[in-house]
């Protein structure tokens, strides 16, 4: 087989993978495999630069970041839809187009998820997806070509099947990101410091409207397809037929589609959706109703700004206009602590709410949100109700500003605001309102490996009052343990011999389970290998941290303050007294690596990351977190990150998990 050959098989396996994966989410390889395949065609592409071509799976990010948007006008206007809000409204509709059509008979609708996202034209010339842009006014919109292609479930090349593909096919349909996604983006931003975003279509826009193609590739996009512009080629006869053809061409479409015959089905379609929103992993906001046969749509024809053979019919408002009574904060599971809005009650998509949150002073100051401000409050699923913005032509003067409090109103220690986050965060370990999860943290695999020690266990342990702070765990007898239900004798021994055993663990890993934060498992080694024992570490001053290398300004304060709060030190000192390892054991065994600088990224097959990077400081190596131009080596596993990418672009020499045993015996 050729080299040209081999290329081209690699990127069809590719396609169809990622197809399988995105789209249909039916895979039929793992992870690794396909990670095996799409290194193996990088490693070809980059010997043989000239046969690169833009559709390929290596080429969905790329370009340098741009300084504006261009724009573009599309061939045919991107309508929008008038909107329905009651069974009358739906009723009315179809008497408009059966009186245009001059019939009694029904007519057929497709029922299809209205979403709430972005909505976006794909143009595919002879099958390769070749200009992306936004709705805009629905005349022009600005070319994001660039950020789309970073999205796995846009094809960049269209399938072969039992249909030729247009010369030319324009395809709209919305990006969305779905909840969990949006969740986990915002709590990132919260832990950066930075804007939330107020909900997922947010969210994804402002995702898509980043000049900087790599930023977009950072957050898990995904698109569903359910129009069409041109298609050049190629004639559909109904909705349901373009839906159908195009998703045999790869493109993805909403698998919630339903042909609907006469008003009586749509409006039950409508209300089965409206029971099902809430169990969805994204939003949707209504359901689009459409004439499925193209020939009536064009003979009913469309207004200036929207189609006469379409309509939106819309779910009950999800906001509302409350009076907010106070402002209390809410120390969470991790010790951030939340400002929630104490409102008069109010009925919001058919559920009362009471509570809001606020989410860190920063937005409080943002919204400039008061004590009994006139407010308004959204509800998304099963997401907490959030403030959205103040109503303030109804402020009379009485409202009162909010400031969080800076002793935690739970157990009275210091609550402190580490530079460059949003959060004020109680820094007292054994605070009973993150006790729970600190133990959790504590017993965890990566830090004490407290075998038994699960969340049931670990929820009764502290309800009884047993366990108070991390120390309290080495103080619980056999007896105790065996009390507590579902605990037989046998099973609260072998408690007892995992708490002895962890006695045992390495200092580093001590350090980690204490739950400092920005101290993950990397740091941990990093501050036990610079200063030897806990002794050393606790009087560590800011200057002493910051000097170390990976130790930037947010982890050196973060490690001060906690170090500051006394009942930490309490606790450290008890767990001292049990036995606990409190110095750092010489692990260097050789100098195979000395000298070299060592990033692991992905998922490792046969080993955990942290127990490769100990096998490279063992070897006289350094293992880092980040990539820069004096790393050595990036180690990839599964579902490899940014790390490579930035790998790459520095050219620096990326190893496979075989590769890096290798090296190593």
């Amino acid at each position: 087989m050729s080299i040209e050959d081999k290329i081209q098989s690699l990127r069809n396996q590719l396609n169809y993978h990622a197809h399988r994966y995105y789209v249909l989410d039916d895979p039929e390889i793992s992870d690794a495999e396909y990670d095996r395949l799409y290194y193996e065609l990088l490693s070809l592409e980059q010997q043989h630069p000239h046969l690169v071509t833009p559709d390929s799976p290596t080429q969905r990010v790329g370009g340098a970041p741009l300084d504006v948007f261009n724009t573009i006008s599309h061939s045919i206007p991107m309508l929008s839809l008038d909107n329905a809000f009651e069974d009358s409204d739906i009723i009315d509709f179809d008497a408009r187009i059966k009186k245009l059509l001059e019939t009694d008979a029904d007519i057929e609708y497709v029922v299809e998820p209205k979403l709430d996202g972005l909505a976006v034209e794909l143009v595919y010339v002879n099958g390769v997806f070749t200009v992306g842009s936004t709705r805009g006014d629905g005349v022009t919109g600005e070319v994001i070509t660039q950020n789309l292609r970073t999205i796995n479930s846009i094809p960049l090349r269209l399938f072969n099947n039992a249909h030729p593909i247009p010369v030319r096919l324009e395809v709209r349909g919305e990006v969305i990101l779905d909840i969990p996604s949006f969740e986990k983006l915002n709590k990132q931003r919260e832990q950066d410091g930075e804007p939330l975003f107020a909900n997922p279509r947010n969210a994804a826009a402002g995702s898509l409207r980043q000049l900087d193609p790599r930023i977009t590739a950072k957050r898990p996009l995904d698109m569903f397809c359910y129009g069409v512009g041109i298609a050049d080629g190629f004639t559909f006869q109904n909705h349901i037929q373009f839906l159908e053809t195009i998703a045999g061409w790869g493109l993805k479409v909403n698998p919630l589609r339903k042909l609907c015959k006469g008003t009586r089905a749509v409006i039950a379609y409508y209300r089965e959706l409206g029971e099902m929103r809430e169990n969805l992993n994204y939003e949707i906001d209504g359901t689009v109703i459409k004439v499925n046969d193209f020939a009536l749509q064009r003979q009913i024809g469309i207004k200036t700004r929207s189609p006469r053979w379409a309509i939106a019919y819309k779910f009950p408002a999800r906001q509302e206009v409350t009076q907010i009574e106070n402002i209390i904060a809410q120390v969470g599971r991790t010790g951030t602590l939340t400002p929630v809005a104490i409102m008069k009650s109010v009925n919001i998509g058919g559920v009362e709410v009471s509570r809001a949150t606020l989410h860190n002073q920063d937005e409080i100051d943002k919204k400039d949100v008061r004590i009994g401000d006139w407010v308004v409050v959204q509800r998304a699923g099963d997401v907490i109700p959030e403030v959205v913005k103040v109503v303030e032509s109804r402020r009379d003067g009485s409202e009162k500003p909010y400031k969080l409090p800076d002793k935690c109103p739970v157990c009275g220690s210091h609550v402190v605001r580490i530079e460059g986050e949003a959060a004020h965060r109680c820094q007292n370990i054994s605070c009973p309102a993150q006790l729970k999860e600190g133990i959790k943290h504590f017993a965890s695999r990566g830090a004490l490996d407290i075998e038994g020690l699960g969340s049931k266990l670990v929820e009764q342990l502290v309800d009884k009052g047993l366990v108070k702070d991390y120390a309290d765990l080495y103080d619980v007898s056999t007896e105790q343990l065996a009390g507590l239900e579902r605990m037989a004798e046998k099973s609260a021994q072998n408690i007892i011999d995992a708490l002895e055993q962890s006695k045992r663990i390495p200092l580093d890993r001590v350090v980690f389970a204490l739950g400092i934060r920005f101290v993950g498992e990397h740091v941990a080694r990093l501050l036990v290998n610079h200063f030897g024992s806990l002794d050393a570490l606790k009087k560590a001053s800011y200057d002493d941290l910051i000097e170390i290398h990976e130790i930037g300004p947010q982890i050196a304060e973060s490690v001060v303050e906690f170090f500051s709060e006394e009942k930490n030190l309490r606790a450290i000192q008890r767990l001292q007294a049990a036995g606990l390892q409190m110095k750092a054991e010489s692990v260097v065994k050789g100098d195979t690596f000395s000298g070299k600088t060592f990033v692991f990224t992905g998922t490792l097959e046969t080993m955990g990351r942290s127990d490769a990077e100990k096998l490279v400081q063992s070897l006289g190596g350094r293992a880092s977190g980040s990539v820069s131009k004096k790393t050595d080596y990036v180690v990839v596993g599964r579902d490899a990150g940014s790390k490579a990418d930035k790998a790459r672009e520095l050219g620096v020499t990326i190893l496979s998990e075989d590769e890096f045993k290798t090296m190593i015996g």
